[in-house]
């Protein structure tokens, strides 16, 4: 009900202009029904404006620029509407409907918006203002339009107030889909997100990022702008120039904007690629202005334009390069073409806007389809037709087919469709005979509601008002004749934002357009990476090769990507990264093969030496070296060659673990037989009897050994326990991973060798102390000499180990333990060989027992000097029959050569009598 009972006389509003026209004059076609749905189409391209560009008094001025898609637009409506009226879809009730020609104008859109709004059925249009309407009844019960978006974001505010049902079928100005501002607008095409979006999408595909946007200075212009660039940032594409022109033809300022957008075309010749969201009727202006100005470029087109017969029949309009273009996804429209086959001005009960194209037609001499669409998009005079004598006109049907779009024909036969079908759910229960049985807003919640099926696709609105019918995308390609045919090679699918292709065929078209350049920068090749300046855009950038160990798969990639682990490599300016080489000694190696040649001599070495001792093992000079105990050493020094051979091949745990312990062990038994020895030989040859004493106690043969050895057992074993030694990779170097054996602790590790070195170094004490022992027998010398191979060996060995690095890490542990047992294997067993096999007359018992006794007279000699140099003066008691004198001292001294030479017997004292050593008997000396 009414609050207040202002209202408006819409009659007066126009005719109270001073002009000629009354409102009915302003529509463009109407019929009569029981229900009626309005329509606004953009008929003409723009309204005649006065001299100074804009107007000076509030008249609504005419219209020029006939525009046959709109015109086309008005005739799918009445036919559709046509054939529900001639079906069972609505039985028993009538649709009409009332449409205007907006004109591409809001104010005359607005105008004719408030004509719906009116009350209906009342001998004045009056617009009532009320508080609520609800139970008001306007003019219509839907609107279906208008053509462009800003046109129906003008016409959704005022319509908003009655919620009256708004579907267009080609506004797709984002903006309109947010359902706080405008409720009530629903349409059937997506909106312009999608739109942009798959613009993007091909763009990208296409591998262009450097290109120029012109819009509408309009609602959807600015929509368009914004959705377009937020895609573009999501996908590195820039935007070299972004040119606005006005929307409105009747604008002065529309010519001066287009010589500027020409002239950044022309300054910007990298830009091969141009994004237009623009009237044809602007297009019109703006091509004729590029082919004079012979520019060619690749024209993405959008919905609004893309299949526009206006543009394709310009005269050599493929001058102005490749067109590619997106189009709402159409269905089958072949009713609407017989429709048109059999089109007169009979099947209406008015249509203005047919007889006007009559009109024009007839106004235009006989010429080709090009000629005859540019005569009548051209055609200038007032569009208001208000007599019929022009009814029975030719309406070129022929024309009319050849211009038909089949995109805008099938949304805006789905528009009213889907207004059918909400009505007809009301009509279930409802006597839609009466204007009263339904409001507006009643009918706008059916319509959300809706669900239908039309040319097999189910139909129906999102959250949003939106039918997400997707998009064809298409290409302009001109015949032998020049005639431009909009060819679809691709589908786009809102939904799952992809393209799909009817045929290969199809797909390698769209791989074509990559030959297609339009970059502000040469693309970056793998292996190279973009570097850009703060300065410029991200498009525009040079491009630098990736260092080593980094890499980029594909190109134009902003960074460059690491090598995923520590396996792999590549080097500089690399488009992929290699696996590292697995080094390692190999057995094949040069160098390990000539280790393994010194090992295998050393082997046979030792081999020879003990057949050797086999055979003379009775002979002074082997039963001096220790009789069994030489095998002893030569089996350790054995096993010690044998653990080089775990240093070569790809280290595995058993390697690991067993070579280091195997010479620890080994050679801590070598150095331990030799300490014995050396203590032997001390004890033989030391006069000293503290000395003496001491050496006797440490002389314990399986005692010593046993203890030396089990210490190191104890040492590795712990090492192996707690930290042992594991395979190790080594990813130092940059192309090659290094296998390698980790000793598990550096302190274990250390702790071996120092044990063997303290060991070593006790022993070279000993040897050092008996060093002029008899010529023939010094041992100890030789001894002396192995222990200084070995220090010399292993102090060096220390400073090469920690600098040394790669594959021949091992290689150095094995020198240092060859020099080792070769400095050993030389000093102990070769001077006892020589002596064997070339000095054959000293190794005998007698020759032996000659340079003992020879030896023992001149220590003898030396001690009784000794002596009596440190003695008192008085001469020595002749009661006491012990008493020590030179004779007795050289006595205990042959005793104790004795017992040093059998080194296995041990010879008592008491059978060297206490006489001189010159009066020993020589038989028994010989027994000796």
């Amino acid at each position: 009900m009414a609050l207040y009972g202002l209202s408006i006389t819409i009659g007066t509003l126009v005719t109270g202009l001073n002009c000629c026209l009354m409102p009915d004059d302003f529509v463009g076609a109407r019929a009569h029904g029981d229900i009626i749905i309005g329509g606004l189409f953009s008929v003409h391209g723009k309204m005649l404006s006065s001299s100074k560009g804009y107007p000076q008094q509030p008249a609504i001025q005419n219209c020029v620029g006939f525009e046959m898609q709109g015109f086309l637009q008005i005739l799918a409506m009445t036919h559709t509407i046509e054939m529900i009226n001639n079906s069972s879809l609505i039985p028993g009730i009538k649709l009409g409907y009332e449409i205007y020609d907006t004109c591409s104008d809001t104010t005359l859109a607005m105008s004719a918006a408030l004509r719906f709004l009116s009350t209906h059925n009342v001998t004045e249009e009056i617009l009532e203002f009320k508080c609520n309407y609800s139970d008001y009844t306007p003019k219509v019960k839907a609107v279906i339009g208008d053509s462009y978006s800003e046109v129906s974001i003008a016409v959704a505010r005022l319509l908003n107030t009655q919620l009256i049902p708004q579907v267009s079928h080609s506004s797709s100005a984002e903006i309109l889909s947010d359902k706080f501002r405008y409720p009530a607008f629903l349409r059937t095409i997506p909106n312009d997100s999608y739109q942009t979006r798959a613009m993007a999408k091909l763009i990208h595909h296409s591998g262009w990022n450097w290109i120029g946007l012109i819009v509408m200075d309009d609602d959807y212009g600015r929509s368009a702008l914004d959705n377009f660039g937020a895609q573009a940032v999501k996908i590195n594409v820039c935007i070299a120039f972004k040119e606005a022109i006005p929307s409105h033809l009747s604008d002065s300022t529309v010519e001066s904007r287009i010589d500027e957008t020409i002239h950044t075309i022309l300054r910007e010749t990298r830009v091969n690629i141009i994004v237009a969201f623009l009237k044809p009727s602007l297009l019109l202006k703006l091509f004729k202005k590029v082919m004079e100005m012979k520019i060619r470029k690749t024209w993405i087109a959008s919905d609004s334009w893309s299949v526009s017969s206006g543009l394709s029949t310009i005269p050599n309009i493929q001058r102005i390069g490749t067109v590619i273009g997106f189009m709402f996804k159409s269905g089958d429209t072949t009713s609407f073409k017989d429709y048109l086959k059999n089109l007169s001005h009979q099947d209406f009960e008015m249509n203005r806007l047919l007889d006007q194209y009559a009109f024009l037609l007839s106004d235009c001499p006989k010429r080709k389809y090009n000629e005859l669409y540019g005569c009548v998009n051209n055609y200038s005079k007032e569009a208001v037709v208000k007599t019929s004598k022009f009814k029975n006109k030719s309406l070129r049907l022929d024309f009319l087919l050849a211009t038909e779009q089949p995109g805008f024909i099938f949304s805006t036969q789905l528009a009213v469709t889907a207004i059918a079908h909400a009505i007809r759910n009301l009509c279930l229960h409802r006597n839609c005979k009466n204007p009263n049985a339904f409001a507006p807003w009643e009918l706008l919640q059916s319509l959300k509601n809706v669900n239908f099926t039309y040319n097999g696709k189910v139909i129906h609105f999102d959250s949003r008002g939106d039918a997400n019918t997707g998009y064809d995308v298409l290409i302009w390609k001109a015949d032998a004749d020049g005639k431009i045919n909009f060819t679809t090679f691709a589908e786009y699918d809102t939904q799952k934002d992809i393209f799909n292709f009817a045929s290969k065929e199809k797909e390698n078209e769209f791989k074509h357009l990559k030959k297609i350049h339009s970059r502000c920068s040469d693309e970056c090749k793998p292996g190279q990476m973009k570097k850009t300046s703060a300065s410029q855009h991200t498009c525009c950038y040079e491009c630098v090769a990736c260092p080593e160990n980094h890499y980029t798969n594909i190109p134009d990639m902003v960074y460059c990507i690491k090598c995923s682990n520590k396996t792999h490599w590549s080097p500089v300016n690399s488009s992929v990264c290699y696996p590292k080489k697995i080094e390692y000694l190999r057995w094949d190696d040069g160098f390990a093969i000539v280790l393994l040649m010194i090992t295998f001599l050393g082997v046979f070495v030792i081999i020879a030496i003990a057949l050797l001792f086999a055979k003379n093992f009775d002979t002074p000079v082997v039963k001096a070296s220790g009789g069994m105990l030489c095998y002893v050493i030569l089996l350790s020094i054995l096993f010690s060659f044998v653990s080089t051979v775990f240093f070569i091949g790809e280290p595995v745990d058993f390697k690991c673990k067993v070579r280091h312990t195997m010479f620890g062990i080994s050679f801590t038994v070598v150095v331990a037989c030799i300490l014995l020895k050396s203590i032997k030989i001390l004890l033989a040859f030391t006069f000293e009897p503290n000395v003496h004493r001491i050496l006797k106690c440490l002389y314990k043969p399986f005692t010593l050994v046993s203890a030396c050895t089990g210490i190191q057992v104890i040492i590795c074993t712990t090492w192996l326990v707690f930290w042992s030694p594991y395979i190790k990779e080594n990813f130092s170097l940059p192309k090659t991973i290094i296998m390698e054996c980790d000793e598990g602790s550096t302190v274990a590790f250390s702790i071996v060798l120092v044990y063997i070195a303290i060991l070593a170094f006790i022993c070279f004490i000993f040897a050092f102390r008996g060093r002029k022992l008899p010529e023939n027998y010094n041992e100890a010398k030789f001894i002396t000499f192995g222990m200084l191979i070995y220090f010399i060996a292993w102090i060096t060995f220390i400073p090469i180990y920690a600098t040394t690095f790669g594959i021949y890490l091992p290689a150095v542990e094995i020198i240092v333990i060859l020099i080792s047992n070769y400095g050993i294997l030389s000093c102990t067993f070769l001077p006892k060989c020589y002596i064997i096999l070339y000095k054959q007359d000293t190794n005998t018992k007698s020759a032996f027992l000659k340079m003992i006794y020879k030896y023992s007279s001149k220590s003898a000699s030396t001690l009784t000097v000794s002596q009596t140099s440190s003695s008192s003066p008085s001469l020595p008691d002749s009661r006491d029959p012990v008493a020590d004198t030179p004779s007795r001292q050289g006595s205990t001294s042959v005793s104790c050569i004795s017992n040093s030479f059998s080194f296995h017997e041990r010879l008592a004292a008491r059978d060297i009598s206490s006489t001189k050593i010159r009066a020993l008997p020589r038989k028994r000396l010989s027994s000796i």
